[in-house]
């Protein structure tokens, strides 16, 4: 891979981090209620994912489930369900930026709980067809002929991972700092049902994503 393609593939990549999406949406929740370094875990989970879509996409597997009407719907349901189920959850959930000791309790929960952060953050990115959809339909781009494709792939995972590391943990801060403001039971509340709407909003949407080709 040259120089000019991986200046344009790292443009891309930066772009795909910055665009509001669940990732973004989960980093800010949990760096939110856990703080950026508990929140680590739920990114390199999201990394995970994030691996897994690129595999599959540049095995040419991604390209079966854009063809076929079974997986690719599959898929979809699947990771549109997982949207709503974070969002029901979130909505419900009580914890919050709280004054005094809520705070900490939240923080000592989240201690115990890293794998349960990775794989929110792995099925988040894992489970989201638009992302096949989108590497699918982006990586045969930056793919250069004549080239061994495996060095070519794993420039691009190498790139994209740093990439989103770096933006997912600036959500989190964001998240965290958001910690500052919301202090009472009622922006606790709005907190927690305005992030669970989006993600609900978000499972929802995928239900109307369509295969690349189909009418």
């Amino acid at each position: 891979m040259d120089s000019q393609t991986w200046i344009a593939f790292a443009m891309a990549s930066l772009l795909i981090s910055l665009s509001p999406g669940s990732g973004a949406i989960l980093s800010i929740s949990h760096g939110s209620v856990y703080g950026v370094r508990a929140t680590s875990a739920t990114i390199w989970g999201l990394q995970a994912g994030l691996l897994g879509v690129l595999l599959v996409a540049g095995l040419g597997v991604g390209s079966l489930l854009v063809a076929s009407e079974t997986a690719f719907l599959l898929l979809k349901v699947l990771g549109a369900l997982y949207l709503i189920y974070l969002g029901v959850k979130q909505w419900r959930s009580r914890h919050g930026m709280l004054e005094g000791h809520a705070v900490e309790d939240a923080l000592k929960e989240a201690r115990g709980g890293w794998g349960q952060r990775f794989m929110a953050g792995m099925l988040t990115n894992l489970t989201n067809p638009k992302g096949i959809v989108f590497m699918v339909a982006v990586l045969p781009q930056f793919l250069q002929p004549g080239r061994p494709v495996a060095i070519q792939l794993l420039i691009m995972a190498a790139t994209m991972v740093l990439t989103d590391i770096v933006v997912m943990h600036g959500y989190a801060f964001s998240g965290k700092a958001l910690r500052r403001l919301l202090v009472t039971p009622r922006a606790v509340r709005w907190q927690n049902r305005s992030f669970g709407a989006v993600f609900m909003l978000l499972g929802v949407s995928l239900f109307f994503v369509q295969r690349r080709g189909a009418a």
